[in-house]
């Protein structure tokens, strides 16, 4: 591959040509102490950092972006740090899917309009790899990924704890009186012991994990625990590498291949992901031309057996545990009979060559692919009369004896309502009830939050009740568990089926084959649409409303209409 010449940088519009601009641009990072030797005919690396004081999972975001400029002086690169939204999923509300969008805006602009020549992006929390790798990929520019990784382990009372499943799990035994006030304060300094993030198989790990696999981290990055002394150097190393892909024109259009796309579903199946990785993957794969919808997931799900025994879908290991057995670099190669081993990465190799050799400690934890956890991925993609345009269960954190259920519905107009009449002794529930929430769709929430674990009424907790089938529009926290439907498409707010069903109707859910029905004759739901009227809308102007006119539905990956596509833009003019 010919190596770029320093006039072939894009920085060079901005720092190398003779005319007042440039004069401009060279005498501002001279009047910031830089030299002309410090940026003048070097790759200007942009690092991107989604760092903030409220976002404990890049906490260290502050000292990593150091290390990685550390990597880009040491390779000959110039490194400039553009802090970017963080969209922090614990604080965020009503939910960090609705800024999802706007960092990867945020990113693809910071890119385009500044003299960048390659990228360096720092992310993990759950929206940020997709967010920011969704802005990469448009603007075009070499990048690499720099994962957060996940904390340490929790603990309590010698018990070890693991962030968001034992938060619902503890939760539901104080709801039902089996343990005290006092245990469940102290869980809050136990539960999560470290920056970095979720440290169960949830939605962070497993977007982490998916870039690895699309090809956009170093080997093995994306397991590495936050405050292990690897992740240090693992970043230094990003920086030296994001030079020498500027030097070798290494874009993402020269690496990305639908193999790729396909090695990320297939590693977030054989992980037991979250169901957040639907929408993101396929809002990843569209921003680069790449094919990818629900019935792809569904076929890539069913030929991948899932092989990490890990809560939620474990019982006992979590992420640190699955960086000692290996990590995914070595989750991978037990893998590699159902990826594309051809493939290209960051390191200008292919997947095959970056993961061989890699060894497996525990099979406990990396499972066999003839001992699997499940014998396919975690993920099931649903269709019928209540979801026309999909919706998706994940299998692997469901009771299975609920897999195939008829129950009648108990409908919760918005999450107010659910909160208001949960818990009411005189809700009328039973077990064999299918709880249903509506307006928590992209439109509805908005934002589409993760309210889809709806909880299971206080009365039948008490009973003993553990799990029942649950039917909403809404996301899921991947570190949460039960029988829980979501992404139901349309979505309720915009008209669709989920509108329409009333409490007493028959839901019938057939994971087997693939089914989830309102079983109520079509005279009587045509009625009720002709009755229908849609909420007023609560949002007038800023990003709400914006979000609201351009966001897409579920199943295609809720991005926006305006930043969908491949269309060339072009670079800015300089005058």
């Amino acid at each position: 591959m010919a190596r770029k010449q320093p006039e072939d940088l894009r920085s060079h519009r901005w720092y190398g040509v003779d005319d007042i601009r440039a004069f401009g641009h060279r005498s501002r990072m001279l009047q910031m102490g830089f030299s002309e030797s410090d940026f003048r005919g070097k790759p200007v690396i942009g690092i991107i950092n989604t760092w903030s004081d409220l976002s404990p999972c890049h906490f260290h975001f502050k000292q990593r972006v150091e290390e990685v400029k550390r990597g880009v002086w040491q390779a000959g690169g110039f490194p400039v740090e553009l802090p970017a939204h963080p969209v922090t999923e614990q604080y965020m509300k009503p939910t960090s899917m609705l800024y999802r969008n706007m960092l990867a805006m945020e990113t693809e602009e910071l890119a385009r309009s500044q003299p960048c020549d390659g990228l360096v992006l720092l992310g993990g929390c759950d929206k940020t790899p997709p967010g920011l790798t969704m802005g990469a990929l448009s603007a075009g520019l070499p990048f690499i990924f720099v994962p957060a990784g996940p904390m340490l382990r929790g603990n309590w009372r010698g018990k070890t704890l693991g962030s968001g499943s034992d938060t619902w799990k503890y939760h539901a035994e104080l709801r039902a009186g089996r343990i005290t006030e006092q245990a469940w304060k102290e869980m809050e300094g136990g539960i999560a012991r470290s920056f970095g993030t979720c440290m169960t198989a949830g939605t962070a790990a497993t977007m982490m994990l998916a870039v690895e696999a699309m090809g956009f981290c170093l080997p093995g990055a994306s397991s590495i625990p936050a405050p292990d002394a690897a992740h240090p150097r693992m970043a230094t190393d990003c920086g030296k590498r994001i030079v020498d892909m500027v030097w070798e024109d290494l874009t993402p259009a020269k690496m990305l291949t639908q193999g790729s796309i396909d090695n990320a579903v297939a590693a977030t199946m054989a992980f037991g992901g979250s169901t957040n990785a639907i929408p993101h993957l396929i809002a990843m794969a569209r921003r680069a031309g790449l094919e990818l919808d629900l019935e792809r997931f569904h076929a890539i799900s069913a030929r991948v057996p899932l092989i990490a025994d890990l809560r939620p879908n474990g019982t006992t290991h979590l992420m640190e545990d699955f960086f000692y057995a290996g990590g995914s670099r070595a989750f991978l190669e037990r893998l590699r009979d159902h990826l594309d081993l051809t493939a290209k990465t960051v390191t200008g190799r292919t997947l095959g060559e970056d993961i061989a050799g890699a060894e497996v400690f525990s099979d406990a934890v990396i499972r066999k692919l003839d001992d699997p956890l499940q014998a396919s991925g975690g993920l099931t993609v649903l269709y019928g009369s209540l979801a026309p345009r999909g919706a998706v269960i994940k299998t692997s954190a469901a009771d299975p004896r609920l897999l195939q259920h008829t129950g009648p519905a108990v409908v919760f107009e918005d999450y107010a309502d659910m909160k208001k009449r949960l818990d009411d002794p005189d809700l009328d529930v039973t077990a064999d009830s299918v709880l249903v929430l509506r307006q928590s769709g992209p439109q509805g929430g908005p934002g589409m939050p993760e309210w889809g674990m709806l909880p299971v009424p206080k009365k039948l907790l008490k009973e003993g009740v553990s799990d029942m089938v649950r039917v909403s529009d809404a996301r899921m926290s991947g570190t949460s568990y039960g029988t829980c439907v979501l992404h139901v498409a349309p979505e309720s707010h915009i008209g669709g089926p989920l509108a329409l069903v009333r409490s007493g109707d028959m839901i019938r859910l057939d994971v087997a084959a693939r089914r989830l029905d309102l079983l109520v004759d079509e005279a009587e739901l045509a009625t009720r649409q002709a009755a229908w009227v849609q909420r007023p809308r609560r949002y007038s102007r800023g990003w709400t409303s914006l979000y609201l006119d351009q966001v897409s539905q579920a199943d295609e990956g809720c991005d926006m209409a305006f930043l969908e596509g491949t269309a060339p833009t072009p670079e800015p003019d300089i005058y």
